[in-house]
């Protein structure tokens, strides 16, 4: 256990605690938005975390097996936790659809990513993908300050909290489709690459059956 993973962990740590700040047992709710500011810097930090710890990894050169299955997790287990929780906490800015949608769109790059590497190769992160990383975060944070105010007035100068709110939220989606699309024909190209060049490996399945033993089987091997 070293310090990128330790970094990692706290990012996993605080997805309940990112679920009981949105929830109605908080025991804040003042008329300055005292829950939505807590959740909202709370989920900023969760962020910074995930590109502190890959960078503290390579600086360091402790990038390790445990890193490599923390970090993509603790991710996912942000992302899809905030926008279930948002679903119920702001739901005129994130409906359902949009919740499965997202959540969806991790468990399809997940599920090429895992495959991939089981052929040999690694997806690198797209322009896109880092670009929906970004605006999820904008999002999330509007969405949860939008519960709030509508707007923000800085020394007279109006700040749109619902406009960026929703403009982030659908923004996201369509580069989360587009960036999906990307990987999936990024690694159809691929993967037929590696299926061209060389045989595909059999995978081999555990039966748990056991094997009957027929007269005719039985015959041969006291005979043999």
């Amino acid at each position: 256990m070293n310090l990128p993973n330790s970094i990692t962990l706290t990012r996993i740590a605080s997805v309940p605690l990112l679920i009981w700040a949105l929830s109605a047992s908080f025991p804040v709710h003042g008329p300055y938005g005292e829950q939505e500011l807590f959740a909202s810097g709370l989920f900023i930090l969760a962020a910074i975390t995930d590109g502190l710890d890959g960078y503290l990894a390579r600086k360091r050169g402790q990038i390790t097996t445990l890193g490599i299955l923390l970090d993509p997790l603790a991710d996912k287990l942000m992302v899809s936790a905030a926008y279930i929780v948002l679903v119920a906490y702001n739901p005129r800015i994130v409906p359902p659809w949009i919740a499965v949608l997202v959540i969806g769109r991790e468990f399809l790059v997940s599920g090429l990513r895992s495959i991939a590497s089981s052929e040999g190769f690694t997806i690198e992160a797209s322009e896109l993908g880092k670009l929906k990383t970004v605006i999820q975060i904008v999002s999330v944070v509007a969405a949860i300050l939008n519960h709030r105010w509508d707007y923000w007035d800085f020394w007279g100068f109006p700040v749109g909290v619902h406009l960026i709110a929703v403009t982030a939220i659908y923004w996201m989606t369509i580069v989360s489709i587009i960036s999906a699309v990307d990987y999936f024909v990024g690694f159809w190209k691929k993967i037929d690459k590696v299926s061209s060049g060389k045989r595909r490996r059999r995978s081999s399945i555990l039966s748990r059956k056991k094997r009957e033993v027929t007269p005719t089987v039985l015959a041969d091997k006291r005979s043999s």
